[in-house]
């Protein structure tokens, strides 16, 4: 296991291969990182490392993400066209 970046309370992984990646997650009351997400691709391993409210979208503890000004309000990632 290769830890690629860490932006607390998440970090990014990848396999010694690269064909996976992932992003694990600390967990306060047991002090121990456990595995949150597995990505399909590099490609959404490095969206999440760049997009930090993306990786909270993923995340299952329904963490509030992608806020406006206003504070309440969710928006998807993806741009309406």
């Amino acid at each position: 296991m290769k830890i690629l970046m860490e932006r607390f309370p998440y970090r990014f992984c990848e396999s010694d291969n690269k064909e996976r990646g992932w992003i694990e997650k600390y967990n306060e009351l047991t002090k121990r990182w456990f595995k949150m997400y597995e990505c399909d691709s590099s490609l959404q391993l490095l969206t999440a490392m760049e997009d930090f409210e993306y990786c909270k979208w993923l995340d299952p503890d329904d963490v509030p993400c992608y806020r406006s000004n206003r504070g309440d309000v969710v928006h998807s990632p993806y741009p309406v066209r």
